[in-house]
């Protein structure tokens, strides 16, 4: 038998630490694994659920191509992942993020053909579209009709994304075209704050500061024009004046200018809204822009106060303040998005990470195996009750969510 001699204390220690290290790194891989295969899984459900084609609702026939010989008024567009909305917008930026961050052209070449979709057939509906249809339920009726920033603001920031490579005329005319809307067609307080005709007379929505800047964003970006950042900066410390509760460290969802009060919600995506428009800003603002600065405190004084509200399980409430409204998956994912982003690019400290991950760890809970994901609110209007807001049903995978979730993933990946 073997008798050898009892390792040396100093020789122990050290194969204990190579073990725990060995674990610990074990353990950071699978769970980077895991998140990318999480996002893939979203990602990829997106992917194969679309198709390029109109469906005939009276009968239920697929139409492969329209134009004005073979048109109907029963044709509607059969994929929700390209029509033309504000949700869409985001999920079309985030599908190029996914491919840029994992270098897997196919999802970015999936953005590009959902507005090639668009605007190849958009005339058709535009010679047949009457001032009485409603816009929401209409083809591409937010493309024909521009009056809301949510018409043009996030699916313009999507198309200057593309347009960046495909220098397509119908496209340029388009950016020109929301550009000159946001900065002198949109309605704006005397101060200059964007405000919408409801549901009272110029009303601030905190939703509409991020379907301004997704936009200005990028076109100062795309243009190297200061005065897409000046008006995006002015935007949100307007919002901020009229909008933030310092009581709370939350924004209302929105002010009547008319009755000069806020209404009475602290609504989750709102300020989920907000933090993600200020998280754009920041990415495209020059670093020697003269109200960067004052910029960042305001993005901090944020994440700040919604951190204070972050349930135990990671994720926030419906409504920001009240723990018996439900957990909502698409304000979470803002939230993660924006401060993991931030983390990552330096604006704010390294320790409010933590915030992120353990929104992350939350959020995962509400994504199923085959990549949808669970208790997103759907639309939302604004009402002066807080019932309404409690109200609000949950969808499954609806696509207010999918955007954020997917730049949530990312964020987190390139944190870890």
């Amino acid at each position: 038998m073997a008798t050898g001699k009892k390792p040396k204390p100093f020789i122990m220690k050290t194969l204990l630490t190579t073990f725990v290290f060995s674990l610990f790194f074990l353990n950071a891989f699978t769970q980077s694994n895991s998140d990318e295969q999480i996002i893939r899984s979203i990602a990829d459900n997106i992917y194969s659920n679309t198709t390029w084609d109109f469906i005939d609702r009276s009968n239920g026939q697929i139409v492969k191509s329209i134009s004005v010989e073979n048109y109907s008024p029963t044709v509607q567009i059969r994929s929700p992942y390209n029509t033309w909305n504000y949700w869409n917008g985001v999920l079309n930026i985030a599908m190029i993020d996914f491919s840029g961050f994992f270098n897997e052209p196919k999802y970015k070449e999936w953005a590009q053909k959902n507005y090639e979709f668009v605007f190849d057939n958009v005339a058709v509906f535009m010679e047949n579209y009457k001032p009485t249809m409603n816009k929401w339920s209409y083809p591409f009726g937010q493309n024909i009709v521009t009056r809301e920033l949510d018409d043009c603001g996030a699916m313009g920031g999507g198309l200057i994304e593309v347009y960046k490579e495909i220098k397509r005329d119908d496209y340029k005319a388009y950016i020109e075209k929301a550009a000159s809307h946001i900065l002198t067609g949109q309605e704006r307080l005397e101060d200059g704050t964007l405000v919408r005709g409801g549901p009272r007379h110029y009303t601030i929505w905190a939703d509409d500061l991020y379907m301004g800047i997704v936009f200005l964003a990028r076109m100062g970006n795309l243009t190297g024009e200061q005065k897409y950042f000046d008006h995006a900066a002015k935007q949100v410390f307007n919002f901020t004046k009229y909008c933030y509760n310092p009581n709370t460290e939350l924004y209302y969802h929105g002010y009547y200018s008319d009755l000069k009060q806020n209404n009475v919600a602290h609504w989750g995506r709102c300020n989920g809204w907000v933090m993600l428009a200020q998280a754009d800003l920041l990415e495209y603002l020059p670093e020697d822009h003269p109200q960067r600065e004052k910029l960042l405190e305001i993005f901090l004084q944020q994440v700040i106060g919604v951190s204070r509200y972050q349930d135990k399980t990671g994720l926030w409430h419906q409504l920001i303040n009240k723990s018996d409204s439900y957990l909502e998956s698409s304000c979470t994912a803002m939230f993660i998005y924006s401060i993991a982003k931030a983390v990552n690019n330096g604006w704010i400290p390294e320790s409010y990470g933590l915030i992120a991950k353990d929104g992350w760890t939350g959020l995962k809970s509400k994504i199923q195996e085959d990549g949808q994901v669970q208790d997103i609110c759907v639309g939302t209007g604004m009402q002066d009750n807080l019932r309404f807001y409690y109200e609000r049903p949950t969808q499954l995978n609806d696509i207010h969510g999918l955007g954020a979730v997917l730049l949530a993933g990312i964020e987190i990946l390139k944190m870890k």
